[in-house]
C-alpha cells in the first residue's frame, strides 16, 4: 500500500520550475495564477539556514534548519537543488515536492538559474519557465522603487540578474522565456504553457 502512494505521489502533475531575477515580476504572476486557479497549484516549502524574519512560520514560509542539518541532507541526496546566498543556504528537498504532488497539485519551484541547472540533473521532469525583465534599466528601477535593499545588496542583485539574463538565453534550458514588459501578456503566455497540466488537475479534482 505504501509503495502505491509513493508511486502516485511521483506520478502527480508535472511540477513547474519558475526562474528569473528578483524584480522580473515572478511573484506578481504567481499571485495571479493562484488567484485564478485556486486549488490547482502548491508551493514546495524550501529549506534555509537563515533565521526566520518577523511573522514567518517554520514549515510554512521555510523549513528553518542548521547549516549542519542542511549539509548532511545535501550530502545524502535529499535535495533537488541548493544554493548559497548572502551567507545563508537555501534548498528544495525531494520530499517537499512530493508532498505537493501527493495532493494532486502542480508544484511550483521558484529557483535561481543555478537551481535550474541542478534540477536538470534529476528525474523531476518539470516545465521550465524563465521570467525576464524587459531591460536591466527597468529591473534596476523596479528594485530601487521597492526600497528594501541597501546599495550593496542592490548591486549584488543586479550582478546576479545580469548573469541570469545571459544564461537564460542558452538554448534548451527553458521551455519558455517570458519577457515581462506587459503583465497581462506575460500572464497569458504563462497560462498557455501550463494549460494542459491545469486541465489534468481540474479533471482529477472533479472525479
Amino acid at each position: 500500500m505504501r509503495d502505491d502512494t509513493k508511486e502516485k505521489a511521483m506520478a502527480g502533475p508535472r511540477p513547474v520550475v519558475l526562474s528569473g531575477p528578483s524584480g522580473a515580476g515572478k511573484s506578481t504572476l504567481l499571485k495571479m495564477l493562484m488567484k485564478e486557479y485556486e486549488g490547482v497549484f502548491g508551493f514546495s516549502v524550501s529549506h534555509t539556514t537563515r533565521d526566520p524574519r518577523h511573522g514567518e512560520e517554520n514549515g510554512k514560509d521555510y523549513h528553518y534548519v542548521t547549516r549542519e542539518q542542511m549539509t548532511e541532507g545535501i550530502a545524502s541526496g535529499e535535495f533537488i537543488e541548493n544554493a548559497e546566498f548572502s551567507g545563508n543556504m537555501y534548498g528544495t528537498s525531494k520530499a517537499s515536492v512530493q508532498d505537493v504532488q501527493a495532493k494532486n497539485l502542480i508544484c511550483i519551484l521558484d529557483v535561481d538559474i543555478q537551481g535550474v541547472k541542478n534540477i536538470k540533473k534529476t528525474d523531476l521532469n518539470p516545465i521550465y519557465v524563465s521570467i525576464q525583465p524587459p531591460s536591466m534599466e527597468i529591473l534596476e528601477k523596479r528594485l530601487r522603487d521597492r526600497q528594501t535593499e541597501t546599495e550593496e545588496s542592490l548591486q549584488k542583485r543586479l550582478e546576479t540578474a545580469r548573469l541570469d539574463i545571459e544564461l537564460s538565453k542558452e538554448p534548451g534550458i527553458f521551455d519558455l522565456v517570458i519577457i515581462n514588459d506587459n503583465l497581462e501578456e506575460a500572464y497569458g503566455k504563462l497560462k498557455d504553457v501550463l494549460v494542459d497540466e491545469i486541465a489534468k488537475v481540474q479533471e482529477a479534482n472533479k472525479s
